[in-house]
């Protein structure tokens, strides 16, 4: 009997464990789609004249909208690893507190990747503005992360994030080991996190050649991130992926 009762528990607590990465999730798309439509609004209201950002760019607005982009289409596709971390501290009082300090430290490593593509962002900005070249052939540089982000669905390391990301039990027991619980856990999820990146760094990119503005394909994409993680089957994606990607960025190059 108190086996089954212990045993209902941890379904309730996976349950309510899903059900909050849920809500989360979708909270976040919500805010998308409503910035999306914001921008298409204001877009129209200009007459597709493009909006002047005010000098100097806040760099905070963009780190805040990238860690929503990773709450509606990364975090979700950790939730098996979110699950088996909960599962193994479920005897712990605070493990509430432990699945949420891992989070934290999912969306650290993540935070951490926005910085650089900002930064990224603000040299190839200022590239266009210093080189005429730059700027007629700005189209080039869609073909270029397509290009990119097909060969890097081919690298060792793209196959060795992927492997790890895929096996959320033994990652758990790799770095889990009941001591300095919630240093412990943060440190977990940073690793995580970096394991994700290193997995699904390229895919992310895209996001910059479809617009971020473009919560459809922004679904589409996080869609097929979590197939390539998580489905028994979305190792074998990876290739045909990279070589879809790889033919759309010749043909971008060429027509640039």
């Amino acid at each position: 009997m108190l086996r089954t009762t212990g045993g209902l528990a941890v379904i309730q607590h996976r349950r309510a464990l899903t059900a909050s990465i849920v809500v989360l999730s979708g909270a976040a798309w919500v805010t998308l789609w409503m910035n999306a439509s914001a921008h298409a609004s204001m877009h129209h209201h200009h007459h597709g004249g493009a909006a002047m950002a005010p000098a100097p760019l806040p760099a905070l607005l963009f780190i805040a909208s990238w860690t929503v982009m990773t709450i509606a289409m990364m975090l979700p596709t950790s939730l098996p690893l979110l699950a088996t971390f909960h599962a193994i501290a479920a005897a712990r009082r605070d493990r509430t507190l432990l699945v949420v300090l891992v989070v934290a430290g999912y969306l650290v490593a993540w935070t951490a990747f926005g910085v650089a593509v900002h930064l990224g962002q603000q040299g190839l900005r200022e590239l266009a503005l210093a080189s005429r070249w730059a700027e007629a052939h700005a189209g080039m540089i869609g073909g270029a992360v397509l290009l990119v982000a097909g060969l890097y669905q081919f690298t060792p390391l793209k196959y060795r994030c992927l492997d790890k990301c895929r096996s959320p039990l033994s990652f758990v027991i790799e770095h889990w080991r009941g001591r300095d619980e919630r240093r412990q856990a943060l440190r977990l999820g940073i690793h995580h996190g970096l394991f994700c990146v290193g997995c699904c760094w390229a895919l992310m990119l895209l996001m910059f050649v479809s617009g971020t503005a473009n919560t459809a394909r922004m679904l589409m994409l996080g869609g097929v991130m979590a197939v390539e993680k998580n489905v028994p089957w979305g190792r074998r994606l990876a290739a045909p992926l990279g070589a879809l990607l790889i033919a759309w960025g010749l043909v971008a190059l060429v027509v640039a």
